[in-house]
């Protein structure tokens, strides 16, 4: 049985990988969000596509450009983190 202070580290460290990967993409959301916002208010355009589809192009590209960077933090921590739980090391 798995001690409750390692369980709560490897929760723990695992809440903090989530958080470092899913900042690039959020945080490009929040800024082309924000900017179409203020373009469409300062156009009066009112159209909801137009806040959709670019923020999605930002996103996948983000996402592109750091997929490998999400990939090696993910793998370092199963590797580091959770294998040497699961075999008992």
């Amino acid at each position: 049985m798995i001690e409750e202070i390692i369980f709560f580290d490897t929760l723990r460290h695992g809440l903090w990988v989530a958080m470092i990967v899913s900042v690039p993409i959020l945080t490009v959301a929040l800024l082309a969000g924000v900017s179409i916002g203020l373009v469409q208010a300062l156009t009066s355009i009112q159209e909801m596509t137009l806040t959709f589809v670019p923020k999605l192009a930002a996103i996948v590209a983000v996402f592109w450009m750091s997929m490998g960077f999400m990939t090696q933090t993910m793998v370092s921590f199963f590797q580091d983190q959770l294998v040497p739980l699961i075999i008992g090391g």
